[in-house]
């Protein structure tokens, strides 16, 4: 219904713009102005040729999408655009025609003329353009910004895993059992040695990922389980799938880390009153539940680690996780994700990283307005030719037309920072040189001193 309101609408606005552009041309008539025929007639036609080029957008960009178009792709749709649009105007003739002024079919066909098809053409040519070229450029845009904020998400997610991910606390309480355990039991004291570099190596291998294999964080969930219940010994009890249902399912890393974390923090952990956490597959997610026993002082938590894995889902993904609390259970719900989000690393130092997304922005902005600058244009000046041609034999358009489009071309290659001496990378290339050289030279000052 929403879609059939949406195209009644643009058909309504383009029916007032081919009727303004016939009144300009063809003179204002008055009696034709008062016909319900004459209204209907626009309008019919601007809902045929509106409905399939909508369509048309529509399976484009379910079957391409915008955002893996390039400028090859949007030329050569809009020619299928325009296509498209004869078709369903000659469509049109032929039911105002033969339908509704009762002409002969052989009559029309005999009659027609490609010369009914110019202004259409023209008209059709220049709105296409418009269309995909706007779509094209959303996309593009949408697709930069996206790729700005996984970016910041990622280095705000590294900062974060200092601070969070390994709460201190679990560090000195890990060492105060090691302390326990030299003394009391020296081959288990080794095992935990082992098993807590494990548990440190795993965060530093991991923690410039977006998204690691299931079977990986399970593993790492186990030898961290043995660590917590050497601590804790009957007061905690887990389950933990020996094998994994689906291979290549992914999850953002450490979140089990974090989540365990969470539970052990916030619940009473007792030989006398256990804490059961299970770990298990269902429907395309990772379900970690525990018995309900919250800790009096820290009833209300702050819900940073739950925060935080949200906030990383949210960059890969838009399935959402969910947390179900009852009065005997706390459960999160990780959405399994069967295809890894492939995200550029940036390649230069954290200087330029800390400006990209400003950078990005700005570019955003110039390019949305060498977009709107060459969407004029192309509707403009072909309208500037039409009223040349109609009125005189010289071709004044051509000064208009080379002048607004050298000044066209010098704005886009400051949109897109693009220079046919330097080249498009030449910018970021200075930076990363200056930064290494600064680098080096700052390293190698503290090697003299």
């Amino acid at each position: 219904m929403k879609f059939i309101l949406k195209i009644l609408k643009i058909s309504l606005v383009v029916s007032l713009v081919v009727i303004a552009l016939d009144t300009t041309f063809n003179g204002f008539r008055y009696h034709k102005m008062l016909e319900p025929a004459y209204w209907g007639t626009y309008f019919f036609y601007s809902f045929v040729i509106t409905f399939l080029n909508s369509l048309f957008f529509w399976q484009y960009g379910k079957r391409v999408g915008w955002e893996n178009a390039n400028l090859k792709k949007v030329a050569m749709a809009s020619f299928g655009s325009i296509v498209l649009t004869l078709s369903g105007f000659f469509f049109c003739r032929l039911v105002d025609k033969t339908i509704f002024n009762n002409q002969a079919l052989d009559d029309f066909l005999a009659e027609e003329s490609i010369s009914y098809y110019f202004f259409p053409l023209l008209f059709t040519t220049i709105v296409a353009l418009g269309f995909h070229l706007f779509y094209f450029y959303k996309a593009l845009q949408d697709k930069k910004v996206k790729e700005q904020k996984i970016i910041a998400g990622t280095a705000s997610a590294k900062f974060d895993a200092l601070k969070n991910q390994l709460d201190p606390h679990f560090l000195f309480n890990s060492l105060n059992v090691l302390s326990s355990l030299i003394e009391e039991n020296p081959a288990m004291a080794q095992r935990f040695t082992s098993s807590l570099s494990k548990i440190y190596r795993y965060v530093l291998e991991q923690k410039n990922k977006e998204l690691v294999s299931l079977e990986e964080e399970i593993k790492f969930a186990r030898t961290y389980s043995e660590l917590l219940k050497v601590r804790f010994e009957e007061g905690l009890i887990f389950e933990i799938p020996d094998q994994i249902k689906n291979p290549e399912a992914k999850i953002v890393p450490l979140s089990l880390q974090l989540l365990l974390e969470n539970t052990i923090k916030h619940n009473q952990v007792s030989a006398q009153s256990p804490l059961r956490i299970r770990i298990m597959e269902e429907e395309g997610q990772l379900i970690i539940a525990n018995n309900l026993q919250p800790k009096e002082i820290l009833k209300k938590g702050s819900g940073v680690g739950l925060a935080n894995i949200k906030a990383r889902y949210d960059l890969v993904t838009h399935r959402q996780v969910t947390i179900t609390t009852t009065a005997t259970e706390f459960k999160v719900a990780l959405p399994l994700l069967t295809k890894i989000t492939i995200m550029e690393a940036p390649s230069i130092q954290d200087q330029y990283e800390a400006d990209s997304y400003l950078r990005a922005k700005e570019m955003v902005k110039n390019q949305r307005a060498f977009y709107g600058n060459l969407t004029a244009y192309c509707i403009i000046i072909p309208a500037l030719a039409i009223i040349n041609f109609l009125t005189t034999s010289f071709y004044w358009f051509f000064f208009p037309m080379l002048g607004w489009g050298l000044g066209l071309l010098f704005h886009g290659m400051a949109a897109f920072e693009w220079s046919p001496f330097l080249g498009k990378d030449w910018e970021r290339r200075k930076i990363e040189e200056i930064i290494k050289k600064e680098k080096f030279q700052n390293h190698t000052g503290h090697g003299k001193n």
